[in-house]
């Protein structure tokens, strides 16, 4: 009788550390995009926040005949004009309102510190008047309308 050997199939450990090679490449490539891609996905919360807000100033002025009516006529505009301003849904952003007079306003929203939109360097501020003017600015007051909104 003779006897079959079978041979033994198995990985070698340099197969093993190339394998796991690759895979901390590619996780160190794809980490700070997937980061990237939330801090993106966050800024939604600020426009979102802000065009609420504007939409209901915008009711007050049609009700008031003002933006700046006297206090408790608008809640809106007793929120906004708050220290604490008007939080965002998600939490992420505090929208606050400058040069607010009877005809003019501007929306302002940044991001609320310990959140996770604080670490958006990109997209810092956005702002919004009554005339649908968009703007946003970077950490370093630079313009970043195009790439924020």
């Amino acid at each position: 009788m003779s006897r079959i050997t079978k041979k033994q199939k198995a990985f070698t450990l340099v197969e093993l550390m190339i394998v796991v090679a690759i895979i901390g490449i590619l996780g160190a490539i794809a980490y700070p995009s997937y980061q990237a891609q939330v801090l993106k996905s966050g800024r939604a919360d600020a426009k979102i926040e802000l065009n609420d807000v504007a939409q209901r100033l915008q009711r007050c002025f049609t009700s008031a005949s003002t933006y700046s009516p006297a206090d408790g006529v608008c809640k809106v505009v007793d929120d906004v004009k708050s220290a604490a301003g008007i939080t965002s849904k998600e939490g992420h952003y505090v929208v606050t309102v400058s040069n607010h007079q009877a005809t003019t306003w501007t929306l302002t929203a940044t991001a609320v510190a310990g959140t996770r939109q604080a670490k958006d360097t990109r997209c810092a501020t956005f702002t919004l008047d009554q005339t649908g003017k968009r703007a946003a600015t970077d950490s370093n007051s630079a313009d970043a309308t195009d790439e924020c909104w």
